[in-house]
């Protein structure tokens, strides 16, 4: 079972106060991560102002540095819409980019996401469906990339448990209809983070978790960081 570790996600600054901004933060970070069990992780590289961004030189920045600290450890970056809204320079940058991360999630949800995926399984790079709904299901299916992406990551956006859990069976059971065989990995977000986890050990799905999706324990305290939830889904999916 992989367990990812989301390191920052969209967080601003501040939100907790060991949040990894700098390429150097998301280094140091990485390595307690993997200390602690973490198999591949998951960054939003951020400009000099601490925004995100897609740029090749604040990607090559990020990449280079876990890997220096990481050697060998999966690195991946998001392609979020929010954090590049226009389509086609969205695009330019993913063809822009020097030093490759090893694979990159795209949203479903989004507009030009046929192209963006082409555009990096063209650069060796494997994406990593992001799914949300079962609309999105059926978009995968109907793109013909289901059969060249990397994994599916079932990633639903309710906050509440009961809708989240929800709407996860019906994802489910939409990528069983369309035979979509993919390696599977389920995650949640805020107050579902941690059921959604649980449910991901139960179906015997690869995770993930971090401070991009939760800065809580399941107890609703402050994690401490990064490798506090990293150690603690380790210990409840028992690996």
């Amino acid at each position: 079972m992989l367990i990812k570790a989301s390191l920052n996600g969209s967080r601003e600054p501040g939100e907790h106060p060991t949040l990894p901004i700098t390429a150097e933060e998301l280094a140091r970070d990485a390595a307690l991560v993997v200390a602690a069990g973490a198999g591949a992780l998951h960054i939003h590289p951020r400009a000099a102002d601490g925004k995100q961004s897609l740029a090749a030189r604040d990607q090559a920045a990020a990449v280079a540095a876990i890997r220096g600290h990481c050697p060998g450890i999966p690195v991946g970056v998001s392609t979020g819409i929010w954090i590049e809204p226009d389509v086609a320079l969205r695009l330019r940058h993913v063809q822009e980019w020097t030093i490759l991360p090893d694979f990159a999630s795209v949203n479903f949800d989004e507009p030009g996401v046929v192209e963006l995926c082409n555009a990096l399984l063209e650069r060796g790079i494997g994406v990593e469906a992001g799914i949300s709904s079962v609309a999105e299901v059926e978009l995968l299916h109907k793109s013909g990339l289901a059969g060249r992406c990397l994994r599916v990551l079932i990633e639903p956006g309710e906050e509440d448990a009961a809708g989240a859990l929800a709407n996860t069976a019906a994802i489910i059971h939409a990528l069983d209809e369309a035979s979509i065989r993919l390696p599977r990995l389920l995650h949640g977000f805020n107050a579902a983070a941690w059921p959604v986890l649980e449910a991901a050990v139960r179906y015997g799905y690869d995770t993930r978790i971090g401070l991009e999706d939760t800065l809580t324990l399941p107890d609703g305290s402050q994690a401490a960081g990064n490798a506090e939830l990293i150690a603690l889904a380790v210990r409840r999916a028992g690996i």
